[in-house]
Parts: structure tokens; C-alpha cells; sequence
């Protein structure tokens, strides 16, 4: 049970450390639109919608596939004040993120995925699209995103959630906490 819980977290963060990867080429292409963008705004006195935007399509691609990455490497936002407290034994931190993960963060997942069926379904139905004129065709692919980002958040929780158990139980080491960079 041990090693189908390891391999399984291996398998979770080498994902998510693929696609938070690539997520993060989509930041240059964002770069580059905005400054095509302005360049051709300020030279040319020409604006794009199209380009605007390809600039927020970005942005959404890399949050919603840049959230599973950031849980993967703990770069995600918390109480400090209480969590790091001196005071605080890597086990009760364990535990934290354990009950955090199976009561916030997990269940917040299963209801986005959820209530973004109807939305995504209804998008495709209809073959949206932009609705401004020289606007982006295609937008159901980027509502798409939005289950398919939060079910590799969800995934990157449930790693996060059996590395803390692992712990707890002693199969890491008690400083994996301060190392922790998501993988076994």
C-alpha cells in the first residue's frame, strides 16, 4: 500500500511538473503578445482584439494550469504567521495541510469541476466564440481548461495529501517539510 501510495505520488507531481512546465512557456508567448501589442498601438496607432485577447487566454491557461505546479512546490498562499511559527512541530504542519487539503482544498476542487460541466458543454454546444468583432474564434477550448486545471489541482492535492500522510505515518524524513518540493 506504501509503494502504490509513493508511486502514485511520483506519478501526480511528474505530471503536474510537465505541465506546469509548459504552462510556463505560455508566460513568453503572453510577453511577446503584449509587446506586438503596444508596438503596434503606439507605432501604427493599430489595436487587435485578436491580440488582447490571446493576452488574457494566456493568463487564464497559465493560472489554471500553473495552480497544480505552485501546490506541487508550495508557492501557494497561507497564514504564515501561524504555519511557521518556531513553536509549530513538522508534525502539526503535517497535519495542517493534511485536514486543509481534505477539507478546503479538495472539496473546492470537486465543485468547480462540477459546476464547469454545464458551462464547458453549453460553450461547445454553441461553438463559442469571441463575441467582439476580430475577436478569437474557438473560446470552448479555453472554458475547457477550466475542468481540466482544476482536476490536475485536485490531483496535485491528493499527492500533497498522501506525501503529509506518509509522513505522519514515518515513512519521510522529519525535514522533508523544510526541503519539500513536492516529490518522494
Amino acid at each position: 500500500m506504501i509503494k502504490l501510495m509513493q508511486m502514485s505520488v511520483r506519478a501526480i507531481d511528474g505530471l503536474n511538473e510537465l505541465i506546469g512546465r509548459l504552462a510556463a512557456w505560455c508566460i513568453i508567448l503572453m510577453i511577446f503578445a503584449i509587446i506586438y501589442n503596444v508596438v503596434t498601438v503606439v507605432s501604427f496607432k493599430v489595436n487587435s482584439i485578436a491580440i488582447q485577447e490571446l493576452q488574457w487566454h494566456l493568463f487564464a491557461l497559465i493560472f489554471l494550469l500553473g495552480a497544480a505546479y505552485t501546490l506541487k512546490h508550495d508557492g501557494h498562499v497561507r497564514i504564515d504567521i501561524i504555519y511557521h511559527s518556531e513553536r509549530l512541530s513538522d508534525k502539526y504542519r503535517a497535519w495542517v495541510n493534511l485536514l486543509g487539503h481534505l477539507f478546503l482544498l479538495l472539496p473546492f476542487c470537486i465543485l468547480i469541476i462540477h459546476a464547469s460541466f454545464p458551462f464547458v458543454e453549453m460553450s461547445y454546444n454553441f461553438n463559442e466564440r469571441s463575441p467582439e468583432a476580430g475577436g478569437l474564434p474557438y473560446r470552448f477550448l479555453l472554458k475547457s481548461m477550466i475542468p481540466i486545471g482544476f482536476g490536475l489541482l485536485l490531483l496535485q492535492g491528493i499527492a500533497a495529501s498522501l506525501t503529509q500522510l506518509l509522513f505522519l505515518l514515518g515513512y519521510l524524513m522529519p525535514n522533508f517539510m523544510e526541503k519539500h518540493d513536492g516529490t518522494l
